[in-house]
C-alpha cells in the first residue's frame, strides 16, 4: 500500500462476489495509467483483503460497511466520503485499454461526469447514463443525494434496481434537469458491451466495459488467454 499524498485519483471497489476480477482489472489499469488508484472494500473475502493490504499498487484503502445486498450501492458513498475532490470511479468489469487521466477535462465542478448509455437510451427511448465510470471535481450535491438513496438499498434491490437505476429515477428524463446534474464525457471512456452487439465500436476506446453475466464470461476468456 502506497503512502504518498495526491490530489486526484481513480477509485474502484467490489465485494466477495466480484473480487475474482480485481487482479485482472488492476493489471490492465497499471499498464496505461500512473494516476493513483484507491480501493473501496464493499465486503471482500479475508484472503483478498490481505492481498489488497500487501500490494503496493493501491494508493489507499477505504473500508466500507458491508451491506446485506449488492456492494454497488456503496459506490456513491465511497466517492462522496473520500478526501480527494477530483476523483473518478471505475467498475472492476472494465478492461482498461489506455490512459484515462483526460477524463477530468470533460467534467465541471459540482456535476457528475458520465458517458451516455447509448444501448439503454435506444431501448428505453429516453436518455440514460452509465454509472461504470463517474468523474467528479468537488462534491456535487447530486452525489450526496445519490449516496443517501443508495443507502435505502433494501427497497431498491427488491425492485431490481441498481445504483444506475436509482440515479436515473432521481434525475428523471427532463433534458434541462439532466444537464444541471451531469456532464457528458466521451464514449471512449466507457464503451459498453452491448454497443458491440449493436455494431458500434471504436479503435480508440480507452475503457471496454464488459457488463452483465455475459460480460463476466468474456472477462474469464480474456484472463484465460493472457
Amino acid at each position: 500500500m502506497k503512502s504518498s499524498n495526491f490530489d486526484r485519483c481513480f477509485i474502484t471497489g467490489c465485494d466477495a462476489n466480484t473480487e475474482w476480477m480485481l487482479p485482472w482489472f488492476l493489471k490492465h489499469y497499471l499498464k496505461h495509467n500512473d494516476t493513483p488508484i484507491v480501493f473501496a472494500d464493499f465486503g471482500v473475502s479475508d484472503a483478498t483483503r490481505a492481498w489488497i493490504m500487501q500490494v503496493s499498487e493501491f494508493s489507499d484503502y477505504i473500508p466500507m460497511e458491508k451491506q446485506r445486498t449488492n456492494g454497488w450501492f456503496l459506490k456513491p458513498a465511497a466517492m462522496l466520503n473520500y478526501r480527494v475532490t477530483e476523483l473518478c470511479w471505475l467498475d472492476t468489469d472494465i478492461h482498461v485499454l489506455g490512459d484515462l487521466s483526460g477524463v477530468w477535462n470533460h467534467v465541471g465542478h459540482n456535476k457528475l461526469g458520465m458517458v451516455q448509455d447509448h444501448p439503454w437510451s435506444l431501448r428505453r427511448k429516453e436518455t440514460w447514463h452509465n454509472s461504470g465510470v463517474v468523474a467528479i471535481k468537488g462534491k456535487p450535491e447530486i452525489l450526496r443525494k445519490w449516496a443517501i438513496e443508495c443507502q435505502k438499498n433494501e427497497r431498491e434491490a427488491a425492485l431490481g434496481m441498481g445504483d444506475q437505476e436509482i440515479l436515473h429515477d432521481m434525475i428523471g428524463n427532463d433534458p434541462l434537469s439532466r444537464l444541471s446534474f451531469i456532464d457528458d464525457i466521451p464514449n471512449i471512456y466507457n464503451w459498453l458491451r452491448i454497443q458491440l452487439i449493436d455494431g458500434q465500436d471504436n479503435a480508440n476506446k480507452l475503457a471496454m466495459h464488459w457488463t452483465g453475466a455475459k460480460g463476466n464470461d468474456q472477462i474469464r476468456k480474456i484472463m484465460y488467454n493472457e
